[in-house]
């Protein structure tokens, strides 16, 4: 049996020293991004998409630049936040993302389609392999943090995306029922599994304020999310409120104009976590 040289990738050995052959992706020659934070949850329709926008919003406020990775393939709603409707343009080698007015950089599937109400009916791996190329083929140039919108769930394809995107850390973001927290210890794993530190946990929709005596109304029940937080050592970022006002700025694609400073605790943790 020959030397041991240590070098795995040209070894066909099974060895205990032999170290796992890493699946993270190099990003486009011409990129240069500083920071990635991924924005996951274990189920859908909790805000995910919402929270990821938002704190690109809040964080490119801040002075930084930042962009959004739209990995949501099948849930392409990126684009409809910030009221983009052009379509994203590229050359043989590379693919240009669409600048928001205030500066953002967005690449989401919907703006590769002819119609943004056309379904992506495609089968994992090239769900997988698209939300790879967001990565490797896109011109991502001169980003201070990049917020990516991570597919729903523990499955295939957000699996993909934690091996093959080099995130330095991932907000779990979840709701105020206690099924939905215990979807959360799902996604928490994954993530420990993964070896991706978790910033924390944002709770959306967590109550709405009456109009007119500005009571908390608790919409979905009592929170359960500090208990959440405890049991997995984390930190709650934010508890945020229903906002009619945040809801009507998203659909009619201006959430670049919101005055809502609820969320910005996740901006100040996300600074605070990258420092």
């Amino acid at each position: 049996m020959s030397e041991c040289t240590h070098d795995c990738g040209s070894c066909s050995a099974s060895c205990s020293e032999r170290q796992p052959e890493s699946l993270i992706e190099k990003p486009h020659a011409l990129s240069d991004i500083k920071k990635v934070i991924g924005v996951v949850s274990g189920k859908g329709g909790v805000g995910k998409s919402m929270i990821t926008c938002l704190s690109a919003v809040l964080m490119n406020r801040r002075g930084f630049k930042t962009a959004v990775l739209d990995a949501d393939i099948t849930g392409p709603s990126v684009p409809k936040a910030f009221g983009i409707k052009e379509k994203a343009k590229g050359d043989e080698t590379s693919i240009f993302p669409v600048i928001t007015k205030k500066g953002i950089k967005i690449m989401s599937v919907n703006l590769l389609l002819r119609d943004d109400t056309e379904p992506v009916i495609w089968r994992g791996p090239i769900i997988a392999g698209t939300a790879k190329q967001f990565w490797t083929d896109v011109i991502w140039d001169d980003v201070d943090y990049m917020f990516v919108d991570m597919p729903p769930g523990t499955g295939d394809v957000p699996l993909t995306v934690f091996q093959s995107i080099p995130l330095d850390g991932i907000i779990v973001v979840t709701s105020p029922q206690e099924l939905v927290s215990m979807i959360v210890g799902k996604a928490v794993k994954m993530a420990n599994m993964m070896n991706v530190p978790i910033i924390g946990l944002v709770e959306n929709m967590s109550y709405a304020l009456c109009p007119d005596c500005g009571k908390h109304i608790n919409v979905f029940g009592e929170s359960h999310i500090d208990d959440t937080a405890t049991k997995f050592g984390l930190k709650v970022l934010a508890k945020l409120p229903i906002d009619p006002e945040l809801a009507r700025l998203v659909d009619s694609g201006l959430l670049e104009l919101t005055e809502s400073d609820a969320a910005e605790p996740i901006a100040d943790a996300v600074e605070e976590f990258c420092r």
